[in-house]
């Protein structure tokens, strides 16, 4: 007979309350229409990044954990972008700096803690067209200098997050005006993994003895294979974006045009649910984090069969010979 081993999957249900946002307007004019109006939008999906981290395809057992761990940000670095016309290179150069000098004056009287650094991007001429008019043939086009174009990137590094709304007001003050993104930093990225890794490992053990029990067996002694893996994401990778509006449904059997307006896009960061993970540290999210997956595979290299109980059975019936002599012996019949 065939022993088959029989793993139960536990799903945990999670349950969410009636607030959803305008997230859920899809496009589906079919099953959303509600007199004139349709509800577009586009797809939004939810992240359900990962690892996988394969075993050759063995009839081996394998005993697997996925961790994931929320960690708030120790310091941040905002970018901003600016752009500097001018007619000369000392002049282009000059009104640059005057706008830098006043922006890390501001941002220093904000916070002493405060680190900027200014990213030099290019210093070009820019040239523009002039015609050349002819009185028998075609018109020429020379191209002309026109003046310097000067591009630099401001990085900010704070470590309080409230101070950005300030930084946003000290650059728009100089006619700074391009975010370009903000990178999140962790202090103590590897002591992170570290104790995620325990945590994991610590449940896979578990999972292990588990397993002993319910198969009767000792992996002890068992030959044992280990793989394991980091992923890291930070939340600039994490935004999505979508458009939730309402359009009237025209009947366009008339010639006529139809000018739409442009519908306002919206951004929102969407973090990797906790669902598909076997536990998560710091499963609250209420700002923007970095988050750690990891994934730990333990193969058990041919695990033996189930132990089976064999019963011992008498035999039922007993058997004896009478000698002429009168004497009785016992025969081992089937021993």
């Amino acid at each position: 007979m065939k022993n088959l081993l029989i793993f139960s999957v536990l799903i945990s249900s999670i349950c969410f309350g009636q607030e959803s946002g305008n997230i859920n307007y899809q496009s589906d004019r079919s099953n959303r229409s509600s007199g004139n109006l349709n509800y577009i939008n586009a797809q939004i999906y939810n992240p359900t990044q990962g690892l996988s981290i394969p075993f050759s395809n063995t009839n081996d057992l394998y005993i697997e954990v996925n961790g994931l761990s929320n960690i708030k940000a120790d310091s941040y670095v905002a970018v901003f972008h600016v752009t500097q016309m001018g007619k000369t290179a000392l002049e282009v150069n000059a009104l640059l700096n005057e706008k830098l000098d006043h922006i890390k004056a501001a941002i220093t009287e904000k916070s002493t803690e405060v680190e900027v650094f200014v990213d030099m991007l290019s210093f070009v001429p820019v040239y523009e067209y002039t015609v050349e008019k002819k009185l028998f043939s075609k018109d020429t086009y020379n191209e002309i200098p026109k003046g310097f174009e000067l591009k630099k990137n401001i990085h900010i590094h704070y470590t309080d997050s409230e101070l950005l709304s300030d930084f946003i007001s000290i650059c728009t003050t100089e006619e700074v005006y391009d975010l370009i993104k903000v990178d999140y930093n962790c202090n103590d990225l590897e002591q992170k993994k570290k104790e995620l890794a325990e945590k994991a490992v610590a449940k896979v053990k578990e999972k292990a003895e588990r397993f002993e029990g319910l198969l009767n067996v000792d992996f002890e002694a068992l030959d044992k294979q280990v793989v394991e893996g980091f992923q890291v994401y930070y939340p600039v990778e994490q935004y999505q974006s979508y458009k939730a509006f309402s359009s009237a449904s025209l009947d366009l059997n008339k010639t006529g045009n139809v000018t739409q307006t442009a519908k306002t896009r919206t951004s929102f960061y969407q973090p990797i649910p906790a669902k598909a993970y076997d536990f998560v540290i710091n499963p609250v999210i209420l700002a923007p984090v970095i988050q750690i997956v990891y994934q730990v595979r333990l193969k058990i290299v041919n695990p033996p069969k189930p132990k089976e109980i064999v019963a011992a059975t008498k035999a039922d019936k007993e058997y004896f010979l009478v000698t002429t002599n009168g004497d009785i012996k016992e025969l081992q019949i089937g021993n």
